[in-house]
């Protein structure tokens, strides 16, 4: 379903975007596919049944849907941190299919920062990189380059316990970001935060997009939050977890206040918040 007619306006991407992955404009090739796929756990729960999802180049995708629908399942899935029962999960670069995924293709953001409490921000960022063999001075432009990007770049030294739980999270985000991630899966990074920092990260999440092109898989289960985040929504039935609809949110990014009090934003969160109740409902004929 799309809602609104005016067309994504395309923004000029930072020299370090990819050319294919135009931020707010016209989305790119398929990255990656999931067609037919299955989870079911060693304790007899179901957790997703046939779901069938493409992500494409330049998307922002958000999975949304009722609590234990299957959506970080999903997204472990992508990533390659959980293997699928049953179907299968098809890469493709430049166009043509590819047997698996690079590890540097992909950043990942947990629900918790999740970040060594014994080392410093940057020791923090520059760990994929290390875990990379990428010497401490090797990794140094891109370390800085990622907080920078996240406007952490005067935190090197701090340490977590010295931080704002949005600036947690903002080094996580970072560290994500230092392998130059083709695909950013992101399992609600902003969830335990307070509202005025969510819409603050939501912002900064958006302004990084436009900078570097990224595509973006985002778990919530905020209509709100991703009505204002989206190109697209995918709403998720409830256990076992399969696509009960998809919203296209029809508008350029990236996005302000403007667009939280718009026409159109309060039709497609009207629209959502429908999908959603929807999907509630079929918890009903779930095997909760």
């Amino acid at each position: 379903m799309t809602l609104g007619g005016g067309q994504a306006a395309a923004l000029a991407p930072s020299p370090s975007a990819a050319a294919d992955a135009p931020a707010g404009g016209p989305i790119g090739a398929p990255i990656v596919r999931l067609a037919g796929v299955g989870k079911r756990f060693a304790n007899g729960v179901t957790a997703l049944s046939g779901l069938d999802l493409t992500i494409c180049q330049g998307e922002f995708v958000s999975l949304l849907g009722p609590s234990g629908c299957g959506k970080s399942t999903a997204l472990r899935i992508l990533a390659g941190l959980a293997a699928p029962s049953t179907g299968t999960v098809e890469w493709t670069r430049d166009g043509n299919s590819a047997t698996s995924r690079a590890s540097h293709d992909i950043g990942f953001v947990f629900q918790e920062p999740t970040l060594m409490p014994w080392a410093p921000v940057f020791a923090n960022v520059w760990l994929p990189l290390r875990l990379k063999g990428v010497s401490r001075a090797a990794a140094r432009d891109a370390v800085m380059d990622a907080l920078s990007l996240v406007g952490l770049e005067r935190f090197v030294d701090a340490y977590p316990r010295e931080l704002s739980g949005g600036m947690k999270m903002r080094v996580s985000i970072a560290r994500a970001l230092v392998t130059q991630p083709r695909i950013l899966l992101m399992d609600e990074p902003f969830a335990a935060l307070d509202e005025i920092t969510r819409q603050r990260l939501n912002d900064d999440l958006l302004s990084i997009k436009a900078r570097l092109g990224t595509t973006v898989v985002f778990v919530t289960h905020s209509v709100f939050e991703s009505t204002y985040l989206s190109t697209r929504i995918v709403v998720m039935a409830a256990r076992p977890g399969r696509i009960l609809e998809t919203i296209d949110v029809d508008a350029p990014l990236p996005r302000d206040q403007r667009f939280r009090t718009s026409v159109l934003y309060n039709a497609i969160c009207e629209e959502t918040s429908r999908a959603l109740l929807a999907a509630i409902a079929t918890a009903g004929d779930s095997h909760l």
